[in-house]
């Protein structure tokens, strides 16, 4: 946690100092801070979130996956023994169970690689206009290409909602359609047992 949060003061330090050296007015830079910036962090912090939990649920569902069959090929007589590894296979199973439903419930893997891409946009464009390349190399000053510079930071913040909003909608649609489905399952299986029932 520590590395972290040294991480996002170094980031947090780094541009400030970047941003005092430019010729810009006091709403550029407030600009600047509270929407480049501040989205720069979150998205970092996102990412890096997103990513820890997908890989500790990842790992985990691996790792049990990989001892369980070990487990169930065990063939101990002694009760004792045979009943800490019935136990253990049972609670291990559980535990890579629940792992894996949480890694897809949250995909946290796509959400991580969703924010490592967006950051790394913007960090992209940040630089580009410190030093006035890429798409700013034609102006002269920071002042001239802030417009251009604040177009392309909110292009790229509105194409991040627009892709989690249609991700979040479209998991919300899948989740009902799983329900639907199931739903009607259960209600054949029930309609079939009272056909049987009749039958009889």
């Amino acid at each position: 946690m520590g590395k972290k949060d040294s991480y996002q003061e170094f980031l947090k330090e780094d541009f400030n100092k970047l941003f005092a050296g430019m010729n810009l007015g006091d709403v550029q830079k407030h600009f600047l801070r509270s929407r480049w910036l501040d989205q720069v962090l979150w998205m970092e912090a996102k990412a890096n979130s997103s990513r820890d939990r997908h890989y500790y649920l990842r790992i985990t569902t691996i790792i049990g996956g990989v001892i369980l069959p070990a487990l169930v090929s065990l063939n101990i007589n002694t009760t004792p023994k045979r009943d800490i590894i019935i136990w253990s296979t049972f609670g291990l199973s559980q535990i890579v169970a629940i792992s894996a439903a949480i890694e897809e419930f949250f995909h946290y893997g796509e959400r991580w690689r969703h924010y490592r891409r967006t950051v790394e946009s913007l960090k992209t464009q940040g630089w580009q206009f410190s030093q006035l390349t890429g798409p700013y190399c034609n102006y002269t000053s920071h002042e001239q290409a802030f417009n251009l510079f604040a177009g392309h930071v909110e292009d790229i913040i509105q194409r991040d909602v627009e892709i989690y909003a249609t991700q979040v909608v479209q998991e919300n649609k899948e989740k009902k359609q799983n329900q639907e489905g199931h739903i009607t399952l259960q209600n054949t299986k029930i309609i079939n047992l009272e056909e049987k029932k009749e039958e009889e």
